[in-house]
């Protein structure tokens, strides 16, 4: 076993990134994007603090789970737990955040990555009550990176089988070609990618 240690050697290992997968990267929350958001009924927060990382999942009714504000920040409601408050601690310490949104029966992860705070009070809070109940604080998060992570990983685990596939969403295809002006992706893309798939999954 030989343990790899600079960047480098890394590099060396894995090669250059095609452009599918650095061309999708956005600054802020486009309207493709955001439909996949609202889209989402959970998502995974990574958080950092002194002590280490956190990973805390999130569940909420679709649309309601993060709320765009505008194309550049997130609002998410932080509902009943267990009051660890691991990643709120983690936040007023460091704001930096990654979030990964998964939508059943989708192949495709939405990660946002940046930076967030905490706010609380009747009127930031009182917008996200559910059955007169509202969430305890808000994390407000402002979005530097949003992209989509292809559906090997859910295809391997099998995490979606038997779900079915959620209508009307961007595909892989379009997301690219929404975010490339029509050079990467499109329908060609799409038709291909089942069979780049299965000889790529492993």
């Amino acid at each position: 076993m030989s343990r790899i240690e600079t960047l480098e050697a890394l590099e060396a290992l894995y090669g250059t990134p095609v452009a599918a997968a650095t061309r999708k990267v956005a600054d802020r929350v486009t309207p493709a994007y955001g439909r996949l958001i609202a889209a989402a009924p959970f998502l995974a927060l990574a958080t950092v603090g002194p002590e280490g990382v956190d990973v805390s999942p999130r569940g909420d009714r679709a649309g309601e789970l993060a709320r765009i504000a505008d194309p550049r920040t997130l609002l998410l409601p932080d509902r009943m737990g267990n009051n660890r408050i691991d990643s709120l601690r983690n936040v007023v310490r460091d704001p930096r955040v990654a979030l990964m949104f998964l939508i059943p029966g989708h192949g495709n992860a939405v990660r946002v990555n940046g930076r967030a705070h905490i706010e609380a009070g009747e009127g930031a809070l009182a917008p996200f009550a559910v059955g007169g109940k509202a969430p305890r604080s808000l994390l407000v998060v402002s979005v530097e990176e949003v992209y989509f992570q292809c559906s090997r990983a859910m295809m391997r685990s099998g995490l979606w089988s038997g779900a079915p596939e959620p209508q009307g969403l961007p595909s892989a295809g379009e997301l690219l070609a929404d975010m490339t002006a029509g050079e990467v992706g499109g329908e060609a893309y799409d038709a291909a990618w089942p069979a780049r798939a299965a000889q790529s999954l492993w």
